[in-house]
């Protein structure tokens, strides 16, 4: 029997919704991210055309921006805490879209979702060990360990771990001087050198001080977390040759340190997406695959 699933990548420029009949998409849309009554009416609009055929929901995977509170026995869980995304700030995200689709609904970050789904499919298939990074307006990071998304104390917010930087940048994190976010997330390219990122010229001294960067944060999450596979997306890293020269660059930081598997060199570990853009979603669908399995056990 076929069993289908929603799944939600909320982001704030736009919610990606997804209808899946097992692991096959059936229909996928995109939402503009506005407010969120606005926003979570059109979700619910588009997930209800399916309902209408018949169609019952095992359960919906969501994705989601944040900070996100995932503590499971706090009152505020499922919420959007503080985020600079306009008029989102302490939104039930969990709950309202719960009762929107009248289903069993699952929550948890996008980058975290991600990483879920290239454990699962892609990129750190078969591995125990996942580490995905988005490089893009901002910079997040999830963690899988033998495949369950790292919560802990909030969740991880690899995107404001600290860095040694270059003296050439100034830091753009509202929050922090030389955090990974405000250095080489596109948004800070921007602002740093006075111009969109996509305008920098191949040769632009940006692109050597972002690999600097980024291999800085690669080798701190080899040495915390030891992950067979370090996955680095997002729209900046689609820039060629800058996957190549962070590796490069992590090579000479870690100056011979880590013992890799025999056989295994840098270029082994850190790859980019097995998914390519579809890991948030797919990260969803998880997300909801394994809400659905975890109710039905406690039936």
């Amino acid at each position: 029997m076929p069993e289908y699933y929603a799944a939600i990548e909320a982001g704030g420029t736009k919610f990606n919704c997804a209808v899946f009949e097992n692991n096959t998409l059936v229909e996928e849309t995109r939402i503009p991210t506005t407010t969120p009554q606005e926003t979570i009416a059109a979700v619910a609009e588009f997930f209800a055309e399916f309902k209408q055929g018949g169609i019952k929901y095992e359960s919906l995977g969501v994705a989601s921006f944040g900070p996100l509170d995932l503590d499971k026995s706090s009152s505020t869980f499922g919420y959007i805490t503080r985020t600079p995304k306009p008029d989102w700030s302490d939104t039930p995200l969990l709950s309202l879209l719960s009762k929107a689709l009248n289903c069993p609904t699952a929550i948890d970050t996008d980058v975290n979702g991600a990483a879920l789904a290239e454990a699962k499919w892609g990129a750190g298939k078969g591995k125990s060990v996942v580490v995905y990074i988005t490089v893009g307006t901002g910079i997040g990071g999830g963690v899988v360990i033998n495949g369950q998304p790292l919560h802990g104390l909030v969740h991880p917010e690899i995107g404001h771990m600290l860095l040694p930087g270059h003296p050439d940048l100034k830091g753009q994190c509202p929050f922090h001087e030389n955090c990974a976010e405000g250095l080489a997330s596109g948004k800070a390219l921007g602002q740093i050198w006075q111009q969109p990122a996509e305008t920098f010229e191949d040769d632009h001294k940006a692109w050597e001080l972002e690999a600097l960067v980024l291999s800085q944060l690669c080798h701190n999450l080899l040495m915390s977390f030891s992950p067979q596979k370090l996955i680095l997306g997002g729209g900046v890293m689609a820039k060629s040759g800058l996957l190549d020269a962070v590796i490069e660059k992590t090579t000479a930081s870690l100056n011979n340190y880590l013992v890799l598997p025999h056989g295994k060199t840098l270029s082994d570990i850190i790859v980019t997406p097995g998914l390519g853009e579809k890991s948030g979603l797919m990260g969803a669908l998880v997300l909801a695959k394994q809400h659905a399995m975890e109710n039905s056990h406690g039936d």
